[in-house]
């Protein structure tokens, strides 16, 4: 069955407009609810967390009322990062779990990501089989089996917890000052917190939410008043989360961003000295550097590619059995952690690095040299494909033999957005304007 309503994480659009509506998220609630309940286990429970969007409260209230209609009992944690619902789905014994965001995207819109009894995203099949049940409709249950809702007051609690578990024992921040950006979005709370909590000097942005103002010139796609932060107050780290905080972005000393391939290239190699890098291997996507590839491939180490989205890597990573992976847009997988990206955890031990090397943050950060890329966004109308257009195909063709052996050329379709992302790479930085705005013309006249 072909996916109509799951893109590339979960479901996602523009609140109070299809697919994002409280109507379909009852039908997705009830539909999900059917799939993953086990007949004959007793209790059948679901968690769901959400972001600090205005649309959130209603997704919660329908998911709810679709859940219980089947016969799931909900436990409600209120605004927490998409790695809680991950990490105290199966600590909870629930048999899935609902993280409602949109994750770096702006307020107006909102999306729903499922999770299974382990703590893991859901498979194409998964959500495909979903997807079924939301056009055939779910069987309800009898009027003595609707399911109850409870809120959890302690979920980012737990969550905090589970973080500082993680690092070594008896391990401290104290002497550093530290930029956290919060993004006005899901920790909000408990990124300050746990900072505090290990001894840092934090010094907190982006942490009054309003409903409205979610990413909002903020965060890890908006890391610019949190760069200024970091030199005015003399920090030592600035750590810039995005809106459901799965992703991060590093900053250091000097107010220089590092993104996610920089974060993985120093923690592979960490690891790898460590002889804790799973087959000396990092999964990332296409998205990846190929300054990042060329310094695995310089230490011996290995990189495997999957399609964007860090579903895909994760999939890799259990497929394969490697434990570090992530997104060059800032999501970090550490698997013997955590279930998904999880952008405070990826943090936290950025700053273990300083702590135990005794560098600065501009030394651990810049650990290769970028191949120069650039990417560009083109919008296209629903129901549009430019991308079958003949004279998009010849130009794409065109720019790869172009560029053969001296770089490549990567275009691809937004799974959450009606985007084509053209997408290149090489040493000669005026080839490659030309490529790309080449390319991304084709297509702007394809999709007119």
């Amino acid at each position: 069955m072909t996916r109509k309503l799951f893109g590339t994480d979960g479901v996602r659009g523009t609140a109070n407009t299809h697919p994002m509506t409280a109507e379909m998220a009852m039908k997705l609630g009830a539909a999900a609810g059917r799939y993953f309940r086990r007949e004959g286990a007793g209790a059948h429970r679901v968690v769901i967390g959400k972001d600090t969007r205005l649309s959130g409260y209603m997704f919660e209230n329908a998911l709810t009322a679709g859940f219980t209609s089947v016969g799931m009992n909900v436990l409600l944690l209120g605004p927490v990062p998409t790695p809680a619902v991950g990490c105290l789905t199966p600590s909870m014994r629930a048999d899935a779990g609902v993280m409602i965001s949109a994750s770096h995207n702006p307020h107006e819109d909102n999306g729903i990501k499922f999770f299974g009894p382990d703590g893991f995203k859901l498979s194409d099949e998964a959500e495909a089989e979903i997807e079924r049940l939301v056009q055939e409709g779910a069987p309800l249950a009898r009027p003595d089996d609707i399911g109850r809702a409870k809120r959890i007051d302690d979920g980012r609690f737990r969550y905090a917890e589970r973080l500082k578990a993680t690092l070594p024992t008896g391990h401290s921040l104290e002497g550093l000052r530290i930029v956290v950006d919060c993004a006005n979005g899901a920790a909000h709370r408990v990124a300050p917190e746990v900072l505090w909590e290990l001894g840092a000097e934090v010094i907190p942005l982006g942490v009054e939410p309003d409903g409205l103002n979610i990413n909002l010139n903020c965060g890890s796609t908006r890391p610019e008043t949190a760069q200024r932060l970091v030199r005015e107050r003399r920090a030592d780290l600035g750590i810039c989360l995005d809106g459901d905080a799965d992703r991060v972005m590093i900053i250091d000393e000097n107010g220089a961003v590092a993104d996610g391939d920089q974060i993985m290239a120093l923690f592979a190699s960490r690891w790898a000295e460590a002889d804790r890098l799973s087959q000396r291997t990092l999964v990332a996507t296409v998205m990846s550097n190929l300054g990042l590839e060329r310094y695995l491939g310089a230490r011996g180490l290995q990189l495997h590619r999957t399609k964007v989205g860090d579903r895909y890597v994760v999939e890799a990573m259990r497929a394969g059995g490697f434990n570090l992976g992530g997104e060059q847009s800032g999501h970090i997988v550490m698997s013997d952690h955590a279930t998904t990206g999880d952008g405070l955890l990826a943090g936290l031990h950025f700053l273990t690095a300083i702590v135990e090397t005794g560098k600065k943050a501009s030394e651990l950060a810049g650990q290769f040299d970028r191949v120069p890329q650039l990417l560009k966004n083109v919008r296209y109308q629903l129901g549009g494909a430019p991308l079958d257009d003949e004279g998009v195909k010849k130009e794409i063709a065109a720019a790869e033999e172009r560029l053969n052996g001296s770089g490549r050329v990567l275009i691809r379709a937004s799974g959450t957005e009606p985007l084509i992302r053209v997408m290149a790479e090489c040493e000669d930085e005026a080839l490659l304007a030309e490529v790309v705005d080449t390319i991304a013309d084709r297509i702007a006249r394809a999709a007119a």
